[in-house]
């Protein structure tokens, strides 16, 4: 298996430099990952690093809580767009969800789809780790409604990331069309490997290079 073309090559920290940035770019060209993942600060700088390379930049938007209001995800959104990102990693309002407003979560991950339609795929991050079992049923539903292209497990920077057993339920939930990116904790390839056998489709991790090399970050 080749893992490497299943990772998004991530670097979220506050403190990222530029000469971490490019780094990472160099390091997803290398190993062909599928995509970097940077803030949106960085965005236009990895889209120069990979000018040249079949590496995708994604992003992420309301990032790590997702208690932005919807209009400022929006505005995030085209901007990351504009700037070069290919793919956008949105964070669901959580707080809605748990509040039973559905409405509103899905009025929003429905508005961040439109804003990047035929532009950008949409992966929407549920937080797993602060949801119960139904939570993320109806969350991931939500997120199939509203026509985004994957759920996505965790930020990586809540109570915990990435499960085998949520992938599986995640998996018999969304129709077979969604994308399900496993994110959060993912440092070893036996782990790695363990979620797309369940089920991931795109691994999100920071210790990719330890992980195709199997050894654990």
């Amino acid at each position: 298996m080749n893992i490497g073309n299943y990772i998004d090559h991530t670097l979220l920290k506050a403190d990222a430099t530029l000469g971490e940035i490019e780094r990472l770019c160099v390091e997803a060209e290398t190993h062909q990952f599928f995509s970097v993942c940077v803030n949106p600060v960085w965005v236009k700088t990895a889209k120069k690093f990979l000018s040249h390379s079949k590496v995708k930049v994604c992003t992420v938007i309301g990032f790590p809580l997702g208690a932005s209001t919807s209009e400022t995800k929006v505005f995030e959104t085209k901007e990351a767009i504009v700037n070069g990102a290919d793919e956008i990693d949105m964070v669901m309002n959580i707080g809605a969800l748990k509040s039973g407003n559905t409405e509103q979560v899905a009025s929003e991950i429905e508005a961040i789809v439109s804003a990047s339609a035929g532009r950008a795929l949409v992966k929407v991050i549920i937080e797993t780790s602060l949801l119960t079992d139904d939570e993320k049923k109806t969350a991931c539903q939500l997120v199939e409604s509203a026509r985004a292209d994957f759920v996505k497990t965790s930020t990586g920077f809540s109570t915990s990331g990435a499960t085998v057993e949520d992938i599986k339920l995640i998996k018999s939930i969304v129709d077979e069309r969604m994308g399900i990116k496993a994110s959060g904790g993912i440092r070893d390839y036996t782990f790695a490997e363990k979620l797309i056998r369940s089920g991931a489709t795109r691994i999100g991790a920071s210790a990719s290079v330890a992980i195709i090399n199997g050894r654990k970050s």
